[in-house]
């Protein structure tokens, strides 16, 4: 993305006595044109770069200006590597593994000892994920409408948004747009898209609101849930709800309570402990979970 290269830019002339157009379109992989265009920018933003023709010529920041490196701590520059990292993980490029490399060689100093906190945000589908962000990611930058099909619940549909942010939250990616078949903000599971695809078409940029990431905002409760779980189920519990979302009943089970979203989602999270799990309310998902029962069983009686 422009404002990553640009940053790259900067950090590179900062450390660096001189470089060269060329240098710098081979290191960030683009032209010679589009570098022109970023020294522009970054003189525009202030920055001092001065730049010479001919034998022995090139591009620097003006002597005198130069940033207080030890306005960054050795933590401040371990977490910037570690978030850098985090990029990378799901990067189509090899930019961000570069970005690293130019700070560490720059910082050397503030950095000591091994990496002590690794972020991977691939999850397990890292091999799908980089195509997806890379073209998503080029679509923001661009203006131009993002097309792709998409497999929810309900139906499956060919979507077309304007995008604004990629998010990752609740350990999965997001893309947050207009969508213009439903006239308004939308985000989507990038998991459950496919044939992903920037078109030429520029949209208007809007001006987007961050979404609203709060779970009561995404996930609206409505349902209450009451269920039993065998105690060895403890873990699961605690690890997708909390620590204070069951009581432990008389015979030792565990009594959970929770709001939930919709039944479908809630008797496929259910069904998934087996006979670990029995619903108490809503009568529905008993009726739903015992009918479901009745027909997998019929099937491998049939074998």
């Amino acid at each position: 993305m422009k404002i990553d290269r640009l940053i790259g830019i900067l950090s590179i002339l900062l450390q660096e006595e001189k470089t060269t157009a060329p240098e710098l379109a081979e290191r960030f992989e683009v032209s010679r044109r589009t570098i022109n265009r970023d020294i522009e920018d970054l003189c525009k933003a202030g920055i001092p770069i001065s730049t010479t023709q001919g034998t022995g010529g090139g591009i620097s920041i003006m002597d005198g200006y130069r940033m207080d490196r030890t306005i960054l701590t050795s933590k401040d520059v371990q977490m910037i590597l570690a978030g850098l990292r985090s990029l990378d993980s799901v990067s189509g490029s090899r930019y961000y593994g570069q970005l690293m490399e130019k700070i560490q060689a720059g910082s050397s100093e503030f950095i000591s000892g091994r990496d002590s906190m690794l972020i991977d945000l691939s999850s397990w589908y890292k091999g799908s994920l980089a195509p997806k962000i890379e073209v998503i990611q080029s679509a923001i930058e661009n203006r131009h409408i993002l097309e792709f099909k998409y497999y929810a619940p309900s139906r499956e549909s060919n979507r077309t948004i304007e995008p604004y942010y990629l998010v990752f939250e609740w350990s999965s990616w997001y893309v947050w747009g207009w969508c213009t078949s439903r006239k308004d903000y939308r985000l989507f599971k990038l998991n459950r898209m496919d044939r992903v695809a920037e078109t030429k078409k520029d949209f208007i940029c809007r001006n987007a609101p961050m979404p609203d990431l709060l779970n009561e905002k995404i996930f609206p409760g409505g349902i209450k849930v009451k269920a039993l779980f065998t105690p060895d189920m403890k873990w699961r519990l605690v690890e997708e709800f909390g620590l204070y979302c069951f009581t432990e009943a008389d015979d030792g089970r565990l009594l959970f309570s929770a709001d939930y979203t919709d039944m479908d989602s809630l008797v496929t999270w259910l069904m998934t402990f087996g006979a670990k799990a029995e619903v108490l309310e809503p009568i529905e998902a008993r009726d739903i979970i015992r009918r479901n029962a009745e027909e997998t069983l019929q099937i491998y009686m049939e074998d």
